[in-house]
């Protein structure tokens, strides 16, 4: 018989290492190819055409400024809803871009100033200097306690970049030094140098860093990210050599665009839910911390159910939630994790930040409770809440694919909060030894021992009315 060839290395699905390293080389030639065409316009002058259109350069840049803005808040919205500080020095990145690209859109001539104005002219090599050490930053170990202390000082990184970017627009538009009046571009080259110098370093550490992340992941954004921020390191580089209003001049506001709308594309086609996963930190995704878990859900529900229609069940769920959810996310800093039927799954300390979890958790039960009190006294025959907290220890994970992915806790600690919920009594809320243990001041009787599946010793209940002023 003749010798079969198998497919290994070939065959119908082709090999797909060969494929990737293929891809790779294919992606480093694009990302070559701006600088190769600098270089070249650069060393032939002849084709370095001049083309002044105002209105093109404004509006090229306002759409880079605003793609920039756009991507900066999905990526801040979804780093504080996490605590990831990785996605949220990123953020900031794209913020700084941002801020200060629009700056440099009020230096097109006849949009705010007759004249050039140094301060707005230099305010994006500045911009691409201050987000790369941003850049550089969200690549760099930030494992537990960095991790939270960043995020804790979200508020104040984004109130300084905004501080910064009106303080550069008064002090350009005021002409103080080095914005002084007469001064143009070129007669500060040495800040365009150092800015330029600063940004090419700082982005491709940063794109190295992201790169890392890829081989390590084999998923799409951080490659695309590495690959913007080769972009901004190679916009760096036009923006100090080129000439204004020539091709070369041209060439870093299209890369400048073009850097923020592949992390903006490649980002949208994530899964919704979780769009950034593949940048969060091995904390955010994989980490395990102390935390508790608060479930609820409405004794009673089923036989209402069957005696209404679907209408009027809705309407009752939702009028219940409309007060529940504000009580245990609001005041106290619960994470609702989910929502199914009449059941509710609050986590408090998901991402660190709440050494008194166990104290949060068990006001914000209280508060729930008082607060669906007040809606069933106007519909007595509703049925009421009860309420289940344990503390101890969860793995914080992002589970599912493409096709549907959540960032939700697991482990013994939430399976057992779950049966103290269904051991509760209705108005009530119950807690495990390992809550009460946690709250010295509160006062609380006991609700007798709960057997549980897979456990030698049962666990003793307790209900909880209050707690001390601590």
């Amino acid at each position: 018989m003749p010798e079969h060839r198998g497919t290994r290395g070939g065959g119908r699905g082709g090999d797909p290492a060969s494929a990737e390293r293929t891809g790779l080389v294919v992606l480093a030639a694009c990302l070559a190819l701006p600088l190769l065409g600098l270089g070249l316009l650069l060393w032939r002058p002849e084709i370095d055409v001049a083309w002044e259109d105002h209105p093109a350069h404004f509006w090229l840049v306002l759409a880079a400024a605003a793609t920039s803005a756009v991507l900066a808040s999905v990526m801040g919205t979804a780093a504080r809803r996490r605590g990831d500080a990785r996605v949220l020095l990123a953020s900031y990145a794209f913020l700084v871009t941002a801020a200060f690209l629009g700056l440099h859109a009020l230096a097109t001539p006849k949009v705010l100033l007759d004249t050039p104005n140094a301060g707005f002219v230099l305010a994006t090599p500045a911009g691409l200097a201050l987000g790369a050490v941003f850049a550089v930053w969200s690549g760099s170990d930030l494992s537990g306690e960095r991790d939270v202390a960043v995020v804790r000082r979200a508020p104040l990184l984004q109130g300084a970049i905004i501080a910064l970017a009106v303080g550069w627009a008064v002090f350009s538009l005021a002409q103080i030094w080095p914005f002084d009046a007469g001064a143009v571009p070129e007669q500060v080259d040495g800040l365009l140098a150092g800015f330029a110098g600063a940004a090419v370093v700082g982005y491709a550490v940063a794109a190295w860093r992201y790169l890392r992340l890829w081989r390590d992941r084999r998923t799409a954004l951080p490659l695309a990210v590495a690959s913007a921020f080769v972009l901004l390191a190679e916009a760096s580089v036009a923006v100090a050599f080129s000439r204004n209003w020539h091709l070369s001049w041209w060439e870093w506001h299209v890369l400048m665009l073009a850097a923020v709308l592949l992390v903006a594309l490649v980002a949208r086609s994530q899964w919704h839910e979780e769009r950034f996963a593949a940048l969060y930190l091995d904390d955010t995704t994989e980490g395990e911390r102390d935390m508790s878990i608060l479930f609820a859900d409405l004794q009673g529900f089923t036989t209402f159910s069957e005696a209404h229609e679907p209408r009027e069940v809705t309407q009752m769920l939702n009028t219940f939630f409309e007060v529940a959810v504000p009580a245990v996310a609001g005041r106290y800093g619960g994470d609702v994790d989910r929502i199914i039927g009449d059941a509710l799954m609050v986590t408090f300390n998901r991402r660190g930040d709440q050494p008194d979890h166990a104290r949060r958790a068990v006001l914000a039960g209280l508060a729930l409770q008082e607060a669906t009190a007040a809606v069933l006294a106007e519909h007595p025959d509703w049925p009421t809440f009860r309420v289940g907290i344990n503390s101890g220890p969860v793995s914080v994970s992002v589970l599912g694919t493409a096709g549907g992915r959540t960032h939700t806790v697991i482990g013994d600690t939430v399976n057992t909060a779950s049966r103290i919920e269904g051991k509760a009594p209705a108005g009530g809320v119950a807690v495990s030894a390992a809550t009460l243990a946690l709250l010295p001041d509160a006062r609380a009787e006991s609700l007798g021992f709960l057997e549980l599946k897979g456990k030698a010793e049962p666990v003793e209940l307790f209900q909880v009315d209050g707690l001390g002023a601590g």
